[in-house]
């Protein structure tokens, strides 16, 4: 019976553990039908563990049709297993025979070949990891969300979540989102002007198979968003650069838009808040040219009210779609995000959402809700903005300090700083040079042109500790020092 090394330090419990283990060891072929399993008490010496853990993984694994029980004789691998169960991984991992479907000539679009973000899968190994868009454990309440998602499978919310609701979102969730994080954007809607999604890409995808086609016009930021750029491409839109200033994004040489997609809170990828003056200016502009704004709050959240406020808050005509998530404050795996706009556009989303795979899940809206209800959310977010405070001045200044010849964007906030790398430096092969040294950091390639490659790199802020700030920032230095001097 071959069982995998147990990791004690795990945040999975030593039954789970097991549990898996002897599952994965059946249908590796390790174990075979009818084969008996090591007395409980046995496998527990071998493992250190207690031996109720090991009976209560037998037992379940009894109900669950895996190993059969005999009395006084003990356990023993189901019989009633499919008879090439053991075969399921070589089969899977067997080359594929055929091959006579030419895909690629088949395909109609090739996703893979976009510029994507891509981030190492082993990114928590690094010792200094700068990565944008992941959360710190350290600072979320993993006991009340525990406690909330327990709640959630109550006999009242269970009979809501279980049900095929195709075209509907949890009630409390929506009416939280309503009365608590909107109104601290300054915008005010009805229930039946929000729409539950997967987060802001996921509204962003809704609104371009809603209203872009061949021909029409869409403002994109740059340097901006690369999935925002490749989904309304997709749509084979007519994609409109949009400069990025000290004030923001800039409309004012686009001429007559159909569509603009925006990040005024913080801009993406280099911080910046959109002025006041800059908001007006759009707002009025779209108005007189018709154009819709779409508003990628990604995480508005984060940056508190804001001195200027929504685009969505100044909205008198219902032209402005706001896209928010909670995806920068609970955890990226959440996959919770909102569009508010007028009650028609939401009705047609909410349908072609329906097509897409019917309602967001449930359970996680349904727990989403609770950790909203109780206050929760508004003390994890408070205590998530005093971090990320301390954090970007910490960055800051260790930047100014490490990193004398990167010019920082004009941003005073945010998740991220955005550098700008000197002549000598290309930003692909510090990054490369960096991780040698246990430092992550993300190339900013994919938000910019081609013809800028290797000019710019992010540093995010959200997961690395404030003490390992300043470490991570001298190996950088050195790392780049190294590369400037490789190049030179």
């Amino acid at each position: 019976m071959s069982i995998s090394v147990l990791e004690r330090q795990s945040d999975e419990s030593i039954q789970s553990q097991l549990r898996r283990s002897i599952i994965a060891a059946i249908h590796a072929g390790q174990m075979t039908p009818g084969q008996k399993l090591l007395p409980s008490r046995r496998l527990a010496e071998q493992l250190g563990i207690a031996r109720n853990t090991v009976t209560a993984v037998y037992e379940e694994l009894v109900a669950r049709g895996y190993l059969d029980a005999l009395p006084r004789q003990g356990y023993f691998v189901g019989r009633g297993l499919p008879a090439d169960a053991g075969q399921i991984r070589t089969e899977a991992q067997a080359p594929l025979r055929g091959g006579a479907i030419n895909w690629q000539g088949r395909l109609k679009q090739a996703p893979s070949t976009l510029r994507h973000i891509v981030k190492p899968s082993n990114w928590q190994d690094f010792d200094y990891p700068f990565i944008y868009g992941q959360v710190d454990p350290n600072l979320f309440p993993i006991n009340t969300w525990r406690t909330c998602s327990r709640d959630a499978l109550g006999r009242a919310a269970i009979d809501w979540w279980t049900a095929d609701r195709a075209v509907e979102d949890d009630p409390l969730l929506i009416e939280q989102i309503r009365t608590q994080i909107l109104p601290q954007r300054g915008i005010f809607v009805r229930e039946d002007q929000i729409l539950v999604t997967l987060g802001t890409q996921q509204g962003i995808y809704l609104l371009a198979r809603l209203l872009a086609r061949r021909g029409t016009r869409v403002g994109i930021e740059v340097p901006g968003y690369p999935d925002g750029r490749n989904i309304f491409a997709a749509e084979q839109a007519e994609i409109v650069d949009l400069p990025v200033d000290a004030e923001g994004a800039d409309l004012s040489g686009a001429g007559p838009l159909d569509l603009a997609v925006l990040t005024p809170a913080h801009q993406c990828p280099t911080m910046v808040s959109m002025s006041e003056r800059r908001r007006d200016r759009i707002y009025a502009t779209a108005r007189a040219h018709g154009t819709i704004l779409i508003e990628d709050d990604f995480e508005g959240e984060l940056s508190g009210s804001g001195e200027a406020g929504t685009l969505k808050s100044r909205d008198t005509d219902g032209r402005v779609v706001y896209l928010g998530t909670m995806s920068k404050v609970l955890a990226p795996g959440v996959r919770i995000g909102f569009m508010v706009a007028d009650a028609a556009l939401i009705r047609e989303a909410l349908w072609l959402r329906r097509l897409m795979h019917r309602s967001t899940p449930l359970n996680n809206q349904r727990t989403a809700g609770i950790f909203l209800a109780e206050g929760h959310y508004t003390a994890l977010l408070r205590s998530l903005r005093t971090a990320h405070e301390a954090r970007w001045r910490r960055m800051a200044d260790g930047c100014d300090r490490h990193l004398p010849g990167f010019r920082r964007s004009p941003a005073t906030g945010g998740s991220c700083l955005w550098l700008e790398c000197p002549p000598d430096i290309d930003g692909r092969a510090l990054a490369d040079r960096a991780a040698d040294l246990g430092v992550l950091i993300e190339s900013g390639d994919p938000f910019m042109p081609e013809a800028q490659a290797g000019r710019f790199i992010r540093l995010g802020i959200s997961y690395i500790s404030e003490r390992r700030i300043d470490p991570g920032l001298e190996r950088l230095g050195r790392a780049a020092r190294e590369v400037g001097r490789a190049t030179g």
